[in-house]
């Protein structure tokens, strides 16, 4: 962090106290308080830390107001029309567009480590068939570290590397395959010869008992959807990510904890709840009861897949992830689909309506992807997963800075204590 001139003063009981202002390149000044407890003896108080730096990072930025998120500096609309998945990667792990041979040698290494340890296969059929595909990863993910001890040395920067790309390459298969086992149908490896998101496809879609041609558009609206979601700054998975990591946790568990946290309908489960409002309206012809009762503010009804906590104008990433979903569902049709049909219809009533434009509640990513998953053939408890798929590279950059910060210590938040206070065991005799 970049030394600053610049100081705030706070008065505590007649006292002040000068603390340090940083000034980022971009985003808000950051006021220092780190000294501030031995200093002063108080705690700051920020529920949810939603005013609070945790740390430094060079990675992702997001300017709510503008609708901006950058990565390494790169629009993300430009990454979304002009890169690719794999491509994104590399940028957010190094910090830098790959050159044609680095490119091709990265993804590479992804390709070769796509198959997982064959006795894995035994932690799948430990669930029920019914088990949530989410469930599966977050235990199957953490189990990784009971397979690959070549790759859980957080000191040795190699071994932080080969974990880092097993976990890129291992997380589309590992999905895949919950997503198998949960249908009922044998597991489909991997193939080198294939693109990662033609690859995922592949192994969710195809079956023994005939070949599986996968659509270059569908691959691209898949690749996208997985460059859209790859990294979005320090939100409660990444952060969750971080606070174990800050432990000295190996890699492995430490996306696992993060693939927990995902789970939250708050968070990545945020597409999966959108299409079950869409399958709650039914049919177009509700639209005008639900969009009522979302202006109510003593119903409890939200319009799931609108606005968003950051962005307060539109979601960048909701603009390019609209053209997929137009470009998908001209190939794929919607006429025998009613929840497509709600969704387009629920888009054009909001966005003509004043009371959602004057707000700022667009629709967001999680309206669009949801939409895309579902035309393609995914059922909503696979929504989650492939969010997780597509974040791993960004938790696992967030991972990398954070253990190479020389300032890293264990994370430990204070509290507002309310509880009692000192009092003496009573015998339970005389209670």
């Amino acid at each position: 962090m970049a030394d600053s001139t610049k100081t705030a003063k706070l008065t505590i009981d007649g006292k002040d106290y000068e603390l340090p202002i940083h000034s980022p390149t971009a985003g808000p000044d950051v006021i220092d308080i780190r000294k501030l407890y031995a200093q002063a003896g108080v705690f700051t108080y920020d529920p949810g830390f939603t005013s609070t730096a945790s740390c430094d990072s060079t990675i992702t930025y997001i300017d709510g107001g503008k609708g901006e998120l950058l990565h390494r500096g790169y629009p993300i609309d430009q990454l979304a029309e002009k890169s690719h998945y794999l491509e994104v990667c590399y940028l957010l792990l190094y910090g830098e567009l790959p050159s044609p041979a680095q490119l091709e040698d990265f993804e590479s290494r992804v390709t070769n480590h796509t198959m997982i340890h064959e006795q894995m296969m035994y932690l799948f059929r430990g669930y029920r068939r019914d088990a949530h595909p989410m469930a599966i990863m977050v235990g199957v993910v953490g189990a990784l570290s009971a397979f690959y001890h070549d790759s859980t040395d957080i000191s040795d920067p190699w071994q932080r590397e080969v974990a880092s790309i097993r976990m890129i390459a291992k997380l589309p298969t590992i999905a895949a395959m919950a997503y198998k086992y949960s249908i009922g149908q044998p597991f489909v490896y991997p193939r080198n010869d294939l693109d990662y998101a033609s690859n995922f496809l592949r192994m969710c879609f195809a079956v023994p008992a005939a070949d599986y041609e996968v659509n270059p558009i569908l691959s691209r609206a898949m690749d996208r959807i997985f460059t859209l979601h790859a990294d979005h700054e320090q939100n409660a998975s990444t952060s969750t990510v971080r606070l174990a990591s800050s432990s000295g946790a190996n890699p492995f568990a430490c996306i696992a904890a993060g693939i927990a946290c995902l789970w939250g309908p708050a968070h990545g489960g945020a597409n999966q709840a959108c299409l079950e409002m869409l399958q709650e309206i039914g049919t177009p012809d509700r639209i005008p009861e639900y969009i009522a009762r979302a202006k109510d503010k003593d119903d409890p009804f939200r319009l799931m897949g609108f606005g968003h906590r950051v962005y307060k104008n539109f979601d960048p990433r909701a603009k390019v992830m609209k053209q997929s979903a137009d470009e998908v569902l001209d190939l794929l049709g919607v006429e025998d689909n009613p929840t497509l049909q709600v969704a387009k219809e629920l888009e054009k009533a909001a966005l003509a309506d004043p009371y959602f434009t004057d707000k700022k509640l667009f629709p967001n990513v999680d309206f669009y992807s949801g939409i895309i998953l579902e035309a393609m053939g995914f059922p909503t408890s696979m929504f989650t997963p492939i969010f997780a798929l597509s974040r791993t590279v960004g938790w696992i950059s967030q991972w990398k800075e954070m253990i190479s910060d020389p300032q890293l210590k264990i994370g430990r938040p204070r509290q507002l204590y309310h509880g009692e206070t000192l009092r003496d065991y009573v015998d339970i005799e005389n209670r």
